[in-house]
């Protein structure tokens, strides 16, 4: 596979689009173009259904423990590459080489968590008379469409796709077209460990192939990781066909630091939950809104920016680099305009606010804090999915809580306080599908479920709940003669 000049892997196979079509890959470190990747249709699209709908049958006819070994030889083949991989994302997605090695370990991990769940996904009796009873098992849906963002492109390609295949699907995976090349990677991984079609990779924009791929009527089972706007679009195309959806969507997380906490260890964690050393701040679950107590949010606040200030900026390449670029020009531009939003909203400019000095080309942001920052204001609602922080007093928890909850996002938030009676009351009135308390944001426990409330998705991931969501139930009942 040629890195200037990619292919889409369908049915085994390494094809161009339909149309010859392609769409450029841009280092956004530099700015500079450096290969292309296919910019698949619907014409595409359907070859990768059909691949994998022929696939199906026989992958979901193997006892699952093989499709668990396939799996583990899967795994192990990305853990010998994961200084590769972890390249290949940092030079296409422009995140730190450092945090992408965090990424491709953590993909490892969570196949070979999944690679054991095949014996979970298993049915119920339910006794009801000496002649009769019921019984239920669970069958794949058959070819599942993942569409995945661009933030974590080999963990995200690798981890979306492992919980359909146990489970005994085919699956179709559209990379964002932003970060595509560890997907086709990893496709190539695969090539002689899966059979032909289970795994189909299909490149492009969301409205070129995403949109195909969710409105094609062979696809039962959709799921998607991305911003609210787009997973209100699938969910509306996938109620054509009533297909089964799950979506990980935004996140405008609040970390409530109360005045009982070592502050030190709370700066800490403010930074460290933002993602800025693993993404640039371009997280779902960063904890973009710290809400601290006002009789002690001079003194966090003056902690978070001396951290932030050491922080190294600059080529992703570099093993001593912690913060990157942005991961591609519109939305370098996007992240800038919500600074320059904030400014005018009247909240206070503390550090950052444009591009770090010495850096003229490729698209950074410096890490950038406000102060001041009100419920009113657009930067304490809308998902920037950039490193720009909003620090918000409260002096009561009844205000802090309003606070957390004052959003349309309900994915995760972070608790700091040594008072436990207050940690189950703040925990179980926040709103939100995962909850940290005194830690930072981000590392979870292999198999604890994810998901958010409200805005944030529908559906929870990396856990045993997910593999079961890719599966159908039915139910039996059974009569013997008396």
């Amino acid at each position: 596979m040629n890195d200037t000049d990619l292919r889409m892997s369908i049915g085994g196979q390494w094809v161009p689009a339909a149309d010859g079509a392609t769409l450029p890959v841009v280092d956004p470190a530099t700015e500079e173009r450096i290969g292309t990747i296919p910019a698949g249709g619907a014409k595409d699209v359907a070859a990768a259904v059909e691949a994998a709908a022929d696939a199906a049958p026989g992958w979901a006819a193997r006892p699952w423990l093989d499709r668990g070994e396939l799996l583990r030889e899967l795994a192990g083949r990305i853990e010998e590459r994961v200084d590769e991989l972890a390249m290949m994302d940092a030079v296409d997605g422009g995140n730190p080489v450092s945090g992408m090695r965090g990424d491709v370990r953590r993909a490892v991990e969570e196949v070979r968590y999944y690679a054991g769940l095949g014996g979970e996904l298993k049915g119920d009796t339910v006794p009801w008379t000496e002649q009769q009873f019921g019984q239920t098992f669970r069958e794949p849906y058959g070819v599942v469409g993942r569409i995945t963002a661009y933030n974590h492109p080999l963990q995200f390609a690798v981890t979306k796709v492992a919980a359909p295949l146990i489970a005994g699907n085919s699956v179709v995976l559209k990379p964002s077209e932003h970060t595509s090349m560890s997907a086709l990677r990893f496709a190539e991984l695969a090539q002689d460990v899966l059979p032909p079609g289970v795994l189909n990779v299909v490149t492009g924009t969301g409205i070129g192939a995403g949109a195909p791929l969710v409105e094609h009527p062979d696809v039962p089972r959709i799921s998607f990781t991305g911003g609210v706007p787009t997973g209100r679009a699938i969910l509306r195309a996938a109620a054509e066909h009533i297909k089964h959806v799950s979506l990980e969507l935004g996140g405008k997380n609040p970390m409530i630091v109360c005045p009982d906490v070592d502050l030190a260890a709370a700066a800490r964690a403010a930074v460290a939950g933002m993602g800025l050393r693993r993404s640039t701040g371009q997280s779902c679950q960063s904890t973009s809104r710290i809400l601290v107590h006002a009789s002690i949010a001079d003194e966090l606040t003056a902690r978070i920016l001396e951290i932030i200030g050491g922080l190294r900026i600059g080529d992703p390449r570099d093993d001593d680099v912690e913060i990157g670029p942005l991961c591609f020009r519109e939305h370098h531009e996007r992240v800038l305009g919500y600074i320059e939003i904030g400014k005018a909203e009247g909240a206070r400019l503390l550090t950052g606010g444009g591009r770090p000095d010495g850096l003229d080309r490729g698209f950074y942001v410096a890490p950038t804090v406000f102060a001041d920052v009100t419920p009113d204001m657009r930067i304490a609602n809308e998902e920037i999915f950039g490193p720009v922080i909003s620090i918000m007093t409260w002096r009561d928890e009844a205000e802090a809580i309003a606070l957390a909850n004052g959003v349309e996002y309900g994915l995760t938030a972070n608790i700091w306080t040594n008072d436990f009676s207050a940690v189950h009351r703040i925990a179980r009135a926040v709103e939100a599908g995962t909850v940290w308390i005194n830690g930072a944001a981000g590392a979870r426990p292999v198999g604890v479920p994810f998901g958010g409330y409200k805005h944030s998705g529908l559906g929870r991931e990396a856990c045993l709940g997910e593999a079961l969501s890719f599966t159908r139930e039915k139910s039996l009942i059974l009569t013997f003669p008396a």
